[in-house]
């Protein structure tokens, strides 16, 4: 197709070097440098997309990324599989030869959707519509309409095969973050980097200048390409200033956090020819002053029909003629409540365009409207647009003269012709940013819009420009100037006199306003005109108007009733003039009403990226111990437990899980098995009141425990509930190593640190993890001491020389290590801690010297069976975050007379005590050879169901937590949780199997051998 619509010269493309792309399937002819949009208008497009609710259609309104209509499926081919992304911004797609793009929400295409009969129905989806569905609670309504519900929801289509993308992470530190580089960012980092300091500057667009890329003015004597150009090109030659454009900041979080997503290759023909080249990178940058020139987002009119496609921004329009060569139309009606909106009439008639301009103020008179006047432009001051024309594209409007209150049309209105409309009611300062680091807003009554409050201390940023409220151009050059100055004081700089002879030459005027938030039409919101306040979601004046009837106050709420900037421009073109809307129909204030929650990301952000190189098996961190690859040698199957492979079982050829469980089983309990438990979590806590710290986080007495002495210790949360567990054990006066669970680890340290940060702040303790810094070798079995006095020659391990629960430094087989005489099998068992880098040596002496005694290496399954036999819990698998110490028949563990321990309080309650609360208690089958499956429910006898699947719920009294087989006990053994069960002890139970058999039970204790424990004392 022809470009009927691209100007014979000018803008910033790259008139040669042509490039083809599709659109639904169309080839339509593009240049470098154009996006999407820009293409799409050059060849006559408006109709791009379809609403989301009632299927209208729409067309592009913006040239950015508040860009609420125009969206589009990118990569669609079956070519191009795995590289699909759904839901991008025509307006800031670069185009590049091949592209294929589709639109979204049209079935079966888009100039025929049959979805648009919601257009006829609208009367019955008003605001609200989903929640007042779903009051009706019967049944048969939910599965009809929620199927029908969950078919429309949704925008794009992602891809069907796992993305084939590359993306990166990247981390960074400066001095002063600049985001934006329209003129504003320019001159404050230009300031910032005479300093010498570390200075990044951020911009989303595809090159530097913002709002200067439109607007051809003078900067400094120079135009405004060539200040561009110059200020630029000193920035590039600082080493300590790195330029990133096609990057948007998306977040800031706590002491400026930052996170950026930066398009490596999107904007390339073969975006994905280089595999060492990212599609993507996602930075965290953390910076120590932020300055923000986000710059302003324009903010339409709202009238009736202001929603049909060729309806536009009139900043949009200036962007698609002086940028991208393009104009939107022939006849353009420019409806404008400001003089900056009028340097775009300007530009359009000096393009060729027939310009018409309905002004809504009656005293319409500056320098901008005497030129369009001295142009014959057709000029209506103090009129409104009654209503816009069209359907799929405009074919006209009716304005009319207004009344001196603006609520009302005063005469016969009369018909433009025209074939696009561009409007105008201010601008908006991008804030999001500013909000997203905690801080509040500050409202200007002048130009009715949210500007950014005083920045709080823990994150401060400093905004400047647009983004402000300083919207000539003079003023916003002079504030980036002063901002980075202020970022430069706080750290001590100065960059001198960089900028003090700054100064531009503007023609875009100001804004002096006339705020009318809905213009009078013929047919207003209570006939049933059709005013749009939000393009994608389809949300209309009349639908704030109804939440407000309907009784709701809040913004939040009204926002979620309506679904007002829950799209996916969050709300960028909409926000004000709803809030607008809602403070005439309210009777308040704007600042009153307030504002929704900005949150990030500020636009929407790639998963991909997020997740940089951890995709599918690196989606999280493998962590492996130092003997690992003796595992895989020696045929281990692995489990996840937190983020560590532990080796699981070993089986043997021919063996099934339970045939080589049983075998390792045996072997500990006869003469010597090997674990791998370098997984536990280890942290050393050092200090003068490191005793005190302890008593405090365990529930037992610490104050008193001997240096070389080990303890067991429960912590709790603050809700009594029991946490973690572990032996901790005392290396000096001051000095403790605490072992915790392999999957609670990193839990337990951020509680503790959370404690001493917070809470006891008097407190001298510090912690460190040391989790790998030791390789941990436990070695049990009756014949374990033996083995181990073969290769340990300068210390006395008999049972008199090295006692139950105590430690040693001592020499194995050459190797410094730390002996600890604690068991977790019930059996002697001793665990042998050395350096990390020596784990791989200490394993494979211990098995070779082991042979003879038969050593068995053993996994995480043995050694659940082990505990199991003895009665031992595991934390999160016998208890859920639901159970206390007394629940798991713990109460000896508690100390009774201590003054304070964290969840003391909670456990005095009186239902932490009820004795009905579900117990920790022994299960034994009535035939010794059923294994109970885990997670199985257990009834009384004479609720036991008699088919698999009851009608009616059986009442439940417990569940099975841990089951196996044991070869020691000669019987399954089980542990669970059951109401009251301490006090039911000897009691039968149910437990009914998927295949409709019900297994009796006995509840009995827990201890399943060696009850007396005579054999971990060896």
């Amino acid at each position: 197709m022809s470009q009927e619509y691209r100007l014979s010269a000018g803008g910033r493309i790259d008139r040669s070097e042509p490039l083809s792309f599709t659109f639904d399937g169309k080839t339509f002819t593009g240049y470098r440098g154009d996006t999407v949009a820009s293409a799409l208008l050059a060849n006559g497009v408006h109709l791009v997309g379809r609403s989301f609710k009632y299927h209208r259609p729409r067309g592009i309104v913006s040239a950015g990324v508040e860009e609420p209509n125009a969206l589009i499926d990118c990569n669609i081919t079956d070519a191009e599989k795995g590289t699909r992304e759904a839901n991008n911004r025509m307006t800031v797609t670069e185009l590049r030869q091949g592209l294929t793009t589709k639109s979204v929400n049209a079935f079966p295409n888009l100039n025929f959707d049959i979805g648009a009969v919601n257009t006829t129905l609208a009367r019955f989806f008003p605001a609200g519509f989903y929640y007042k569905t779903f009051l009706v609670s019967t049944t048969m309504w939910h599965r009809l309409i929620e199927p029908v519900i969950r078919r429309a929801a949704g925008l794009g289509q992602t891809d069907e095969t796992a993305d084939i993308s590359r993306y990166d992470a990247h981390y960074q530190h400066a001095d002063v973050v600049i985001v934006g580089a329209g003129p504003t960012g320019l001159q404050a980092a230009r300031v910032a980097a005479k300093s010498g300091a570390r200075v990044i500057l951020c911009e989303q667009d595809t090159e530097c200048g913002g709002s200067l890329l439109r607007d051809p003015v003078e900067i400094d004597g120079m135009d405004a390409d060539l200040w561009i150009a110059t200020v630029e090109s000193e920035l590039k030659a600082n080493p300590n200033v790195r330029v990133m454009t096609r990057t948007t900041l998306s977040g800031i979080f706590d002491h400026n956090m930052l996170t950026a997503l930066e398009r490596v290759t999107d904007h390339l023909d073969q975006p994905n020819a280089d595999p060492h080249r990212p599609r993507m990178r996602w930075h965290r940058i953390r910076a120590k002053q932020v300055v923000l020139a986000t710059g302003a987002f324009e903010r339409p009119l709202v009238f009736r029909n202001n929603d049909v496609p060729g309806v536009m921004f009139a900043s949009a329009v200036e962007t698609y003629l002086q940028r991208y060569g393009v104009k939107p139309g022939h006849r353009g009606l420019f409806v404008v409540n400001n003089d900056m909106a009028l340097s775009s009439a300007i530009k359009a008639k000096e393009a060729g365009v027939e310009v018409t301009v309905v002004d809504v103020r009656t005293d319409s008179h500056g320098p901008n409207t005497e030129k369009l006047l001295a142009m014959n432009v057709p000029f209506f001051a103090g009129h409104t647009v009654v209503t816009a024309k069209g359907v799929k594209r405009v074919k006209g409007a009716e304005i009319a003269k207004m009344s001196d209150d603006g609520k009302t049309i005063v005469g016969e209105s009369r018909t433009v012709d025209c074939d696009f409309i561009a409007s105008s009611s201010g601008y908006n300062p991008i804030v999001h940013l500013h909000c997203q680091s905690g801080a509040k807003l500050d409202f200007d009554h002048d130009t009715q819009c949210f500007v950014p409050s005083t920045p709080i201390k823990a994150t401060p940023t400093i905004s400047a420009g647009a983004c402000k409220g300083i919207f000539g151009l003079n003023a916003a050059l002079n504030s980036g100037a002063a901002a980075a100055q202020q970022a430069l004081d706080e750290l001590g700089l100065n960059a001198g006199d960089a900028a003090a002879s700054t100064s531009a030459e503007a023609h875009t005027g100001d804004l002096a306003m006339r705020h009318i938030w809905i213009l009078p039409s013929d047919k207003p919101t209570k006939k049933g005109g059709k005013f749009w306040v939000d393009f994608q979601n389809d949300v209309t004046a009349a639908d704030l108007e109804l939440a407000v009837r309907e009784n709701f106050r809040s913004v939040e709420h009204i926002k979620r009733y309506t679904t007002l900037g829950m799209a996916t421009d969050q709300g960028k073109t909409s926000n004000i003039n709803a809030l607008g809307i809602l403070s005439d129909v309210m009777g308040l204030e704007i600042p009153e009403i307030g504002t929704t929650t900005f949150r990030p990301p500020y636009t929407p952000t790639t998963f991909g990226a997020i997740a940089g190189r951890e995709p599918g098996d690196f989606l999280d961190v493998a962590r492996v111990t130092p003997m690992h690859d003796w595992h895989v040698e020696n045929g281990a199957l692995f489990e996840d437990v937190g983020q560590w492979k532990r080796a699981w079982y070993y089986p043997k050829p021919g063996e099934d899980m339970h045939a080589a469980v049983d075998r390792e089983c045996q072997a500990v309990r006869e003469s010597v098995g090997l674990l791998d438990a370098s997984t536990l979590g280890k942290i050393i806590v050092k200090g003068p009141d490191a005793a005190e710290f302890l008593n405090r986080v365990y529930t037992n007495k610490w104050m008193k425990l001997g240096v070389g002495r080990c303890r067991y210790g429960l912590m709790l949360g603050e809700d009594g509930m029991i946490m973690d567990d572990g032996v901790s054990s005392r290396l000096g006066e001051d000095e403790f190593l605490m072992t915790t669970t392999t999957g609670g680890a990193a839990n337990v340290l951020t509680h503790l640190e959370d404690y001493l940060q917070t809470e006891w702040t008097d407190l001298k303790v510090y912690l460190t993890s040391v989790t790998e810094q030791w390789a941990v070798a436990s070695l049990n079995g009756p014949k374990a001491r033996d083995l181990l006095e073969e290769l340990c020659e300068d210390a006395d391990l008999s049972p008199e020389g090295f006692k139950f629960m105590s430690w040693k430094d001592v020499t194995v087989a050459g190797l410094p290590a730390r002996i600890f005489r604690i068991s977790f099998t019930g059996d002697l068992a001793f665990e042998i801690n050395v350096p990390a880098d020596k784990g791989m040596a200490l394993w494979t002496t211990l098995m070779q010297a082991g042979k003879k005694h038969g050593i068995t290496p053993y996994g995480t399954e043995a050694m659940h069976v082990l505990r199991a036999e003895k009665g031992f819990i595991i934390v999160g698998q016998d208890t859920d975050g639901s159970l206390n110490p007394h629940d798991m028949d713990m109460s000896w563990i508690v100390g009774k007379d201590k003054d304070d321990f964290i969840g003391k309080r909670s456990l005095t309650r009186k239902d932490m005590s009820d004795p009905m609360r579900k117990q920790f208690v022994g299960i034994y089958t009535e035939d010794p050879k059923e294994v109970l499956p885990e997670g199985a429910q257990l009834v009384n006898l004479a609720d036991a169901p008699s088919t698999a699947f009851p009608k009616t719920p059986v009442p439940m009294q417990g569940h099975v937590s841990s089951s196996y087989w044991s070869s020691a006990a000669g019987r399954s053994i089980a542990l669970g949780i059951v109401k009251g069960g301490l006090a039911r002890k000897g009691e039968t139970l149910v437990v009914p199997l998927e295949d409709g058999r019900n297994v009796k039970v006995v509840l009995g204790d827990t201890v399943f051998f060696d009850s007396e424990g005579a054999r971990q004392h060896g």
